[in-house]
């Protein structure tokens, strides 16, 4: 089998205003994401996810433009599952043979952002080749699975003080989820009203919900450490990004000041940033998003680093169906991954891009058995939300 083409396409859905929220990255008005295709000559298609930024609203030009016009001539005329060589080969570029040789990294220059978004979405397709080439679904490649369903986590919590027990109420109620997230930080404009939501969501919900809370990494080291103190009796299931991920010496500190557990790594790349969190003792929950960091294959390392140090895994699963697939095909085959986000904002990319919705029970999240990733796209939709990219070598990946 040989790969024929690489193809890259920026879908974007404008979010009605009725359905958009706000935080700290200000009022969200579209869902954005570049869906990639690897083609074969086998007739299998392989699909995958690339995000510009994680919270998924952003121009993906460049992200397209970086896989037609430089990753893609890497990929034309290889065989698909050769997974590991060609990641080697997409990271380390023209020093590829370097590093397959001496065994250690020549990464090219640009070894975080763009670069290493563009080989997550390529890797996830040819994970997607190999499972239907097999007509296995993903996880069974990855060692087979570890159990048939997680729990899962709703995660939204935009309200203020007044409505946020009613919203994740409505959360449980949707889909009896026993977790819940909610939104802190800087959107809040101080701590004190931080502290108060959560406060009066752990009032609204009881203690047999767990509740866990995600600064976007607003806080000041300080700011961290007096909203731990002050929320101490809500028995918080996990702290997420409290301070800017560049200043993981100060996530440490706000660390070995709380027994919360702090979660972080959606805005991390690659293991070699997931290993620096582990190093300084900055984190107890680790959270790729497989759509930036290098796809399942550097999912897979991320989760054995962690397992080493006896720490869990929640992959970030904000994003399309393709994500959300990679995610769960993965913990499928992860002992320490425990628990699953799912979105309970307005997300169509989540919804609508797949044809087979998320199977979602009293609050737990089944794994598909269906080959690759287990997703069907819905190509109406990808014709409808695709925006047309000048860029050499580009075509719709449909």
């Amino acid at each position: 089998m040989q790969i024929t083409d690489v193809r890259a396409t920026w879908l974007r859905y404008p979010i009605p205003p009725d359905k958009q929220h706000v935080s700290d990255f200000g009022r969200l008005t579209s869902f954005d994401m570049t869906l990639v295709e690897v083609v074969t000559d086998a007739g299998l298609s392989g699909y995958g996810e690339a995000k510009a930024q994680v919270g998924s609203a952003s121009d993906n030009h460049a992200l397209v433009a970086l896989i037609t016009e430089e990753l893609r001539p890497l990929l034309v005329g290889r065989e698909p599952r050769q997974i590991s060589a060609l990641w080697e080969e997409m990271y380390n570029g023209t020093r590829a043979h370097y590093a397959l040789s001496r065994g250690r990294g020549f990464p090219v220059l640009g070894r975080r952002g763009l670069t290493i978004s563009a080989i997550s979405g390529i890797d996830m397709a040819l994970w997607d080749i190999a499972g239907k080439s097999l007509q296995v679904p993903v996880y069974q490649l990855l060692g087979g699975k570890c159990r048939d369903h997680l729990p899962a986590y709703a995660s939204g919590g935009w309200a203020g003080v007044d409505g946020i027990g009613a919203q994740l109420q409505s959360y449980i109620d949707r889909g009896g989820f026993r977790a819940v997230k909610m939104r802190v930080g800087v959107m809040d404009g101080d701590v004190d009203t931080s502290a108060a939501r959560v406060q009066a969501a752990r009032a609204a919900l009881g203690p047999e919900i767990a509740i866990m809370v995600d600064a976007h990494g607003t806080f000041s080291v300080r700011e961290a450490q007096r909203f731990a103190r002050k929320v101490e009796a809500c028995d918080l299931a996990w702290f997420e990004e409290p301070v800017n991920a560049d200043d993981k010496a100060g996530q440490a500190q706000v660390r070995v000041s709380t027994d919360i557990p702090i979660a972080s790594g959606e805005s991390e790349f690659t293991r070699f940033d997931f290993r620096d969190l582990i190093t300084l003792g900055a984190v107890d929950i680790l959270q790729p998003d497989l759509a930036i960091m290098g796809g399942i294959t550097e999912g897979m390392r991320i989760a054995a680093l962690a397992s080493a140090f006896q720490l869990t895994v929640a992959p970030h699963l904000w994003g399309s169906a393709l994500l959300f697939a990679s995610g769960l095909q993965l913990a499928a085959a992860t002992p320490n991954c425990t628990i699953l986000e799912y979105s309970l904002g307005f997300n169509p990319l989540l919804h609508e891009l797949g044809i087979e919705p998320p199977v979602v029970r009293e609050g737990r999240m089944y794994i598909p058995d269906r080959p690759g990733l287990g997703v069907t796209l819905n190509q109406a939709f990808v014709q409808k939300y695709q925006v047309h990219c000048e860029c050499i070598g580009s075509s719709p990946a449909v």
